[in-house]
């Protein structure tokens, strides 16, 4: 199946602050009401990294098959694109992966609600499911809902609503409607960096078929997009504090929103698709700074 660098570069491990946001930040909530398993949040992070494992491999798939991985693409080479995994070996790879991602994720479930919670177990489990279809089905198969624009709403689904609240569900076995905002913020931001990704691939993904919103709206459009997504976050999380009536120490998580700011300003500016490549780490690792200082902040100072 390939040596273990291959497969660590088809991984793309640089994606995985970002996945954890969400679950980092569904844990903060749950701390905040007075919850935490030490256990549940490491199976809860282990088990949101064989998704996103899954979602690079099959992307990496996907996107090799169909050719849009190809010498126009900006950005590092793909594992199948480069030859240094097989078509066979990487579709093995998805299918063990999703596997392991499964059982842990089994492991999960009954440490959050034991055996005699049957609602919950099977719902938990019908979502894991769903997740790993989800990871599949956004590059693989004639009707991959990346290739349809239908990318954006499915990270902002499962990457921020259903991280953070479903984590959440998994220490308080409750959900609070408040716990939406934060949710919708760290959505749009793991958005943000899609739609980032769909600006600088835009020539590329037009050209082999990809229909991106991007490609839909163009260049300029994509760019007002951009700013909404970020905008919209800020005033989510800045909502929640308002309606928590956080003060000002416990809301310095807040900064971190400081370089994405910085950030839409050279996005703003930028007319060559290729430079917005080095803008792609800056949006993910505010996320994950964001995610980081909240939790800090909810055991800290309240």
């Amino acid at each position: 199946m390939g040596n273990t660098k291959a497969w660590i570069q088809a991984a793309r491990l640089r994606t995985l602050p970002l996945s954890l946001s969400g679950i980092i930040v569904g844990t903060a909530l749950a701390a905040y009401q007075g919850h935490f398993s030490a256990v549940i949040f490491v199976l809860a992070m282990l088990t949101t990294i064989g998704f996103q494992v899954i979602s690079n491999f099959a992307n990496d798939y996907g996107d090799g098959v169909k050719g849009t991985d190809n010498e126009d693409r900006i950005g590092p080479a793909r594992a199948l694109q480069s030859g240094i995994i097989t078509r066979d070996s990487l579709k093995m790879g998805i299918i063990v992966s999703a596997i392991l991602t499964l059982l842990i994720a089994l492991v999960l479930i009954y440490k959050a609600f034991g055996l005699e919670n049957l609602p919950y177990i099977v719902l938990f489990f019908a979502l894991g499911l769903l997740s790993i279809w989800a990871a599949i089905k956004y590059t693989v198969g004639s009707n991959a809902y990346g290739y349809r624009g239908m990318g954006d709403f499915f990270v902002f689904l499962f990457f921020g609503l259903l991280g953070v609240l479903g984590s959440m569900f998994l220490y308080t076995k409750s959900l609070d409607y408040m716990a939406l905002l934060p949710a919708a913020s760290i959505g749009l931001l793991c958005v943000a960096v899609l739609n980032l990704n769909n600006l600088r691939d835009m020539v590329s993904d037009k050209k082999h078929g990809k229909i991106t919103l991007v490609v839909k709206m163009g260049f300029d459009k994509g760019k007002i997009y951009h700013g909404f997504l970020i905008v919209t976050s800020l005033l989510c999380f800045a909502a929640f504090i308002w309606v928590e009536r956080f003060g000002v120490k416990s809301s310095f998580f807040m900064l971190a929103f400081v370089p994405l700011l910085i950030h839409l300003r050279k996005v703003v500016k930028t007319q060559n698709p290729k430079d917005l490549d080095p803008e792609l780490k800056k949006v993910a690792l505010s996320t994950f700074l964001l995610a980081v200082l909240f939790l800090i902040s909810v055991n800290i100072f309240l």
